[in-house]
């Protein structure tokens, strides 16, 4: 009797929380994330639906059970009855769960096929899944940047402090306007992943040669966050994702600002190309650019990791021709995870990166590589 009182309270806990959650889904992190978009709110109102519909059903069948394990228990006299088949109730227990998840597709399915509508938007963001950053291209913009997590590699290895975003940081956010209906392109350039923004109740794999769509239309200003949630290699936790929701002439602001920025990042690339920088600069661009993209898979040191990925100090590709250290990182190699850089580093990042490796590390070849000399690489193999 006491162990049925138990389990009574325990399935009234259960119902409670239901209750609690729907009231105040904010204050628990049991329920699912309400979210910030019309999408978010009718997957979170199918989901209490069918939780509050599963929690009657929960009622109704352990309520017969307990009912008749206490009026019908052997310590009263109860003798079990004698009897087989009975085409009623196989009818019934037929029909009854038939009704039931009907009753359930159609607003499950109603919303479902809300969430795979795409037609009439506003704006197309394409993206692009990295190991392991992410790659966003606004159509008709000619805009265009990666994004990669800010986290210091300090507090990754836990000599600072670790903030209050931890690994849910970048340093290009993706910015978007608020009601705007937004169309999302998702591909990847490696392997699979999944880009995950709870609060607008987005999830969907980018796949290597294949476009997923999906869409979002924000309700309120703000700042978003989510994550890679598809196991996509060693770094899969420091694949963030950051989105910056902004009022429309705000968000109208911004694009402007981008494209000056841009343009302005390409003046300064094509300007660089006949400067030549002294050791100093290319080391202290170059480390800061390794700790950034590369020592995610060779480390800080430069050791590698054995039998997954190289070192770069003692390597034949850093301490070998410089031809070949750049055409490693300008093209990367096929079946690896070492990816091609050409399009995500400008020459004069490329130039500095291939000094830091060469001159650092452990290593001292003395080479000194500029803008100039990527760029003649570049120029010979395209005209191969």
């Amino acid at each position: 009797m006491k162990r049925l009182q138990v389990i009574l309270w325990q399935l009234i806990n259960v119902l409670l929380l239901g209750f609690a959650t729907q009231v105040s889904a904010e204050q628990s992190s049991l329920n699912m994330t309400q979210g910030v978009t019309e999408i978010s709110s009718q997957v979170y109102d199918l989901h209490m639906l069918i939780f509050y519909i599963c929690c009657a059903i929960a009622v109704v069948v352990f309520g017969a059970m307990f009912y008749s394990m206490y009026h019908h228990r052997k310590s009263k006299g109860a003798v079990a009855a004698n009897f087989h088949e009975s085409t009623k109730v196989e009818v019934i227990w037929t029909v009854i769960p038939i009704i039931i998840l009907v009753l359930m597709a159609i607003p499950a399915t109603r919303t479902l096929v809300a969430m795979e509508d795409t037609s009439q938007s506003d704006l197309t963001v394409k993206i692009t899944g990295s190991q392991w950053k992410w790659h966003y291209s606004y159509f008709g913009e000619d805009v265009d940047f990666f994004s990669l997590l800010a986290t210091s590699q300090k507090e990754i290895e836990g000599i600072e402090d670790k903030g209050a975003h931890y690994l849910l940081e970048v340093d290009n956010p993706l910015v978007l306007p608020i009601n705007r209906k937004v169309r999302f392109l998702m591909t990847s350039d490696d392997v699979i992943h999944s880009w995950w923004v709870p609060d607008f109740a987005v999830k969907k794999d980018t796949i290597p040669g294949f476009i997923n769509e999906a869409w979002t239309r924000i309700d309120k200003p703000g700042i978003y966050r989510g994550q890679c949630a598809e196991l996509c290699g060693r770094a899969h936790g420091f694949m963030p994702i950051v989105v910056q929701a902004m009022e429309e002439e705000d968000y109208d602001a911004w694009l402007l600002a981008k494209k000056a920025e841009i343009e302005k990042a390409k003046q300064e690339a094509a300007a660089s190309l006949t400067a030549s920088l002294s050791k100093e600069d290319l080391m202290s661009i170059g480390g800061k650019i390794y700790i950034d993209r590369c020592a995610v898979c060779h480390q800080a040191s430069g050791a590698g990791i054995p039998g997954a990925f190289p070192a770069i100090t003692g390597s034949k590709i850093a301490t070998g021709k410089v031809s070949d250290h750049i055409d490693i990182i300008v093209n990367g190699r096929s079946g690896t995870a070492m990816q091609s850089f050409a399009n995500q580093l400008s020459e004069k990042e490329i130039a500095a990166v291939v000094t830091y490796q060469r001159n650092g590390l452990g290593n001292s070849m003395g080479d000194l590589v500029q803008a100039s000399d990527v760029n003649a690489f570049k120029a010979a193999k395209e005209g191969q």
